[in-house]
């Protein structure tokens, strides 16, 4: 099992001079807990619900001139659609993230991939995932 079968493919992003009353107003449409940053075109960021609640809120920033670039990641974790399972898990594991951003080679965002959505792949998938990626070289 490959990422692209799994990964949400409809992707919401934000530009980072918007803010982040207008970040958290989206997340909250979409019932969603990230947002990639995307400046001309260009992945540079991942804005998440915790980053809003721990760089802003608990700051005391006032979240309607506060900008997304003032809270947002800037080292953003990424894998490839073709990507086995296991690469999403180690990375997740290895950086200590929820969420990865699924780019193309140019590194366009094409969908997400989070922990949730691998907790939803039964144990057994898993482990011939895992024993396919070690079978085959990325």
């Amino acid at each position: 099992m490959r990422i692209r079968d799994l990964m949400t493919k409809s992707l919401e992003t934000i530009g980072p001079d918007e803010p982040l009353r207008q970040a958290a107003e989206r997340m909250r449409i979409h019932s969603i807990g990230a947002l990639p940053v995307m400046e001309g075109g260009q992945l540079v960021g991942m804005l998440t619900d915790r980053d809003i609640t721990v760089r802003s809120t608990a700051m005391g920033k006032d979240p309607n001139v506060t900008r997304v670039r003032d809270a947002m990641t800037s080292a953003v974790i990424t894998c490839g659609p073709d990507d086995p399972l296991s690469e999403a898990e180690r990375l997740m594991e290895d950086w200590m993230v929820r969420r990865l951003i699924v780019v193309d080679s140019e590194r366009h965002p094409l969908g997400l991939i989070s922990l949730d959505d691998l907790a939803t792949v039964p144990g057994e998938r898993m482990v011939e995932a895992r024993e396919e990626a070690q079978r085959s070289p990325l």
